[in-house]
């Protein structure tokens, strides 16, 4: 095994930082660099984070790399992060930190295989489980009379034979058709 399999292995960076709007647990560029700081000692290696800006069509990306490198071993993982094309609040300058902290987070979850994906056991996968099991419910709902009745009038604004919708759809009437059927037809309209 690779001394860098060693340091993927034995890196434990827990989630602790807990977003206010969102109210979902995340980690920071800072949190893994704590982390992997004791590993680098253990292993007498050190880790350096490069950023370089790339423009690409007409956007700008921060490219972040991160270097893992010894006097046997040199491993580098890059990310890109786009630039926002403006950040209420926020100056230029601070746009660039950004996406600068965002693509080095995301350079050095690469080199050190740090999985940023809901674990099957914590509250909030739980948790968007259940609401998309209630909008996938909501889906197979059937439409208010309110609704049924708009789009009654869409339709024949439309010009829509409402008949061979309803044979569609496997339908008697449009009070019949689900959320879904409904989103589906609305889209058609559009």
């Amino acid at each position: 095994m690779s001394i860098l399999t060693d340091i993927q292995n034995e890196l434990k960076v827990p989630k602790k930082r807990t977003n206010s709007f969102g109210g979902y647990k995340y980690r920071n560029a800072e949190d893994i660099l704590e982390a992997v700081k004791p590993l680098l000692k253990k292993y007498g290696l050190a880790l350096t984070i490069s950023d370089s800006i790339e423009a690409i069509g007409a956007r700008v990306y921060v490219k972040a790399t991160a270097r893992l490198h010894g006097e046997d071993y040199d491993f580098t993982a890059t990310a890109y992060a786009r630039e926002a094309e403006n950040k209420k609040g926020m100056d230029e300058s601070q746009v660039t930190g950004t996406a600068s902290s965002y693509a080095r987070k995301y350079a050095l979850n690469g080199l050190f295989l740090i999985d940023d994906t809901k674990d099957a056991d914590t509250d909030e996968y739980n948790e968007e489980v259940k609401n998309l099991e209630l909008v996938q419910k909501k889906a197979k709902e059937k439409i208010s009379k309110a609704k049924a009745k708009a789009l009654e009038k869409r339709l024949n604004e439309a010009g829509a034979k409402i008949e061979i919708l309803l044979d569609h759809y496997g339908v008697k009437s449009l009070e019949d058709l689900t959320e879904e059927q409904h989103y589906e037809i609305i889209g058609g309209l559009a």
